[in-house]
């Protein structure tokens, strides 16, 4: 989805409650079911782990591919920006999901040694999906704003 002037008032995105049931004993389950807690079909997961804290990640932007990001275990926050607006989310909860809309710019900061992070992607992987540079990107989203000329 180009951005657009109505766009740039607001962020793609969607953090979402992940149902969870605790357990007397102080163990939990959570779960979603794709396209019925998320808009998409699950194509593609995977995770990343053992990053030290602070140590970043996740420079890019997926051009088509709509993603579920959520962290099951320690703390990670996710800057995202769509070329105009730049806001941080923080997912430190197995039970908080943050929905990515094709088109925004992701990084991720471990805050926590150890924490894992799980992505699922609307489109299988590949690489000429998305802009690992931040000025190609930034490009992108200004022509997506300029007008078509005829």
């Amino acid at each position: 989805m180009p951005v657009t002037k109505a766009r740039a008032q607001a962020m793609d995105y969607k953090v979402i409650k992940i149902r969870t049931v605790m357990e007397e004993t102080e163990s939990g389950l959570s779960f979603l079911e794709g396209e019925r807690d998320i808009p998409f079909k699950i194509n593609h997961l995977y995770c990343i782990f053992e990053k030290e804290k602070n140590n970043q990640n996740g420079f890019l932007n997926h051009k088509q591919s709509w993603q579920l990001l959520l962290c099951p275990y320690g703390s990670i926050e996710v800057l995202v920006d769509n070329g105009i607006k730049r806001e941080r989310i923080s997912l430190d909860n197995p039970s908080i999901g943050l929905i990515l809309r094709a088109d925004i710019w992701r990084e991720m900061i471990w805050k926590e040694k150890g924490s894992v992070l799980c992505i699922a992607s609307s489109s299988d992987y590949d690489v000429d999906n998305f802009y690992g540079d931040y000025a190609a990107y930034l490009d992108y989203v200004r022509k997506q704003k300029q007008p078509e000329r005829k």
